[in-house]
């Protein structure tokens, strides 16, 4: 069965590879490997995109399909495990979702603000 909704797949990672599954049924829907780099890819889910990172190199695919919709070498950063954060919990035009976290945010800089004083 084959599913179109982020909120159905579930994200493996291994050996330079991602491999979305239906969260119903372990299906496999779509599988994606990186062109370079190799080794334990970190990704995050953020909204509509899923970021990519294989030893150095930086992708954006679409989650429901496996596409790239762009890499990037950040040549000259280095290579290794990579850690990947977003504030934002939507990239689409509804940004409810990042306003919230971006309130959770500016909350706890507030508060260590005002616990340094």
């Amino acid at each position: 069965m084959q599913t179109n909704k982020i909120k159905d797949l579930v994200f493996v990672g291994f050996n330079k590879q991602i491999i979305a599954l239906d969260r119903y049924t372990g299906e496999k829907v779509w599988d994606w490997k990186s062109p370079k780099g190799s080794g334990y890819p970190a990704m995050i889910l953020d909204g509509d995109r899923l970021i990519v990172s294989v030893l150095g190199y930086t992708y954006c695919l679409e989650p429901t399909t496996g596409a790239a919709v762009w890499e990037n070498e950040l040549k000259g950063h280095g290579t290794g495990i990579t850690s990947i954060v977003s504030v934002r919990g939507d990239s689409s035009r509804n940004r409810s979702g990042g306003a919230a976290a971006q309130q959770v945010v500016d909350a706890a800089a507030a508060a260590s603000q005002s616990s340094t004083r």
